[in-house]
């Protein structure tokens, strides 16, 4: 079940967080996230009081999370788009986060296509979204869910971590 996340699924949440960043320093590193910088527990509790933040609960447990809303980040306006949408027409997914033991179960696949409807249900054109082109488990899911890549440029990557080499994606919708 995909819901809105509450104060009381925050430590489940950074939980999800620390197991993601553990087990890209056993196995290696899609993502450029580090560990007591991006993401936090203060990223996901913002994201909380906004009514932003989304969860993917399973067996009573959080096996995964997005943030999502309709603020780009400052580098979206240096990015030719496909399509030019005015700004309260662009959904953008922030933040989509899977826990690793719960990987390859279409947890991913379900919060993705959770932000199309989201999207589209708030009248929104298009969604957006940045990845690292390191990270290829979610720049393979993107392509397959109708996601083209806009461009290639830097990101600071959670307003805290800076990337050259990222990748810009929208679906139109």
């Amino acid at each position: 079940m995909i819901r809105k996340a509450t104060s009381d699924d925050i430590e489940s949440i950074e939980d999800t967080y620390n197991e993601h960043f553990k087990h890209e320093t056993e196995h290696g590193a899609f993502t450029v996230f580090k560990k007591g910088i991006y993401p936090t527990r203060k990223d996901a509790e913002k994201a909380i009081d906004h009514g932003t933040l989304y969860v993917y609960e399973e067996n009573n447990g959080i096996a995964g999370s997005m943030i999502v809303d309709k603020v780009q980040p400052a580098e979206y306006t240096k990015i030719n788009w496909a399509q030019t949408f005015a700004n309260d027409e662009v959904m953008v997914l922030h933040l989509l986060m899977v826990r690793p033991s719960m990987a390859g179960k279409g947890i991913a696949t379900s919060l993705l296509r959770y932000a199309m409807e989201l999207a589209e249900s708030s009248s929104c054109k298009a969604l957006r979204l940045d990845t690292g082109s390191q990270n290829i488990p979610a720049l393979s899911l993107y392509k397959k869910l109708g996601f083209q890549i806009a461009a290639t440029a830097s990101m600071n990557v959670g307003n805290a971590i800076e990337h050259s080499g990222h990748l810009f994606l929208e679906k139109v919708l």
